[in-house]
């Protein structure tokens, strides 16, 4: 089951990169041409991510949906910019990882403020769950990697869940992204626990076979 959720997120993203391929690679030399470095988009794409969020505070829901949207390119872009220039490197990667983790909680916290404002508790603890299940989902799978097991697996990553999310707040039904994060995030994390914790026990019979 594990290995089947992996190769449907893997096709998911060898989808989305063959079929904008076309689109963001004249883009990413054009912006390689100009001078701009690939880190240097992936903080503007932070900080976009963090202007939508004031307008999701603020109640402008929509109009935060379609910043957020906007913003969702340039998670492709900067790896891009940095394939074409050959110089795809392992703090690029460091810094692409942190900014998605800001990114997700920032927009989150636009949602957070603006539902405290209705005291809507309900939804607050929704945002508090996917808060979670989102630092969970990356913090199992680098975890795992960093001990040598592999949790490449969920049915709601970070792709998943920008699909998920965007969407939802540009049709101003935020309370359908908070309910989906808040409970397949959670889900994903304990998949990948789960994924590793059979890793694990094959790892330790191969160590330590059977009498």
């Amino acid at each position: 089951m594990e290995q089947k959720a992996t190769q449907g997120r893997m096709s998911l993203e060898k989808f989305m990169r063959v079929t904008f391929k076309g689109v963001l690679d004249p883009i990413g030399a054009f912006l390689n041409r100009i001078g701009l470095l690939p880190n240097t988009l992936t903080i503007m794409g932070l900080i976009g991510n963090a202007v939508g969020a004031v307008f999701l505070a603020l109640g402008n829901i929509t109009v935060g949906g379609l910043i957020v949207l906007l913003m969702g390119p340039i998670d492709a872009l900067d790896g891009t910019m940095a394939r074409l220039r050959g110089e795809p490197t392992e703090f690029g990667a460091f810094v692409d990882s942190v900014t998605d983790r800001y990114s997700e909680l920032i927009i989150l916290g636009g949602l957070l403020i603006y539902y405290l404002q209705q005291q809507n508790w309900l939804a607050c603890g929704l945002i508090y769950l996917a808060a979670v299940g989102s630092v969970m989902v990356s913090y199992t799978k680098a975890r795992a990697e960093g001990l040598g097991f592999e949790a490449k697996v969920g049915v709601l990553t970070r792709l998943e869940r920008f699909l998920v999310i965007a969407p939802c707040l540009i049709f101003n039904v935020p309370m359908v992204a908070l309910w989906v994060v808040a409970v397949l995030s959670n889900f994903t994390a304990l998949q990948r626990i789960w994924y590793v914790r059979r890793q694990a026990a094959e790892q330790r019979k191969m160590l330590f076979p059977p009498r």
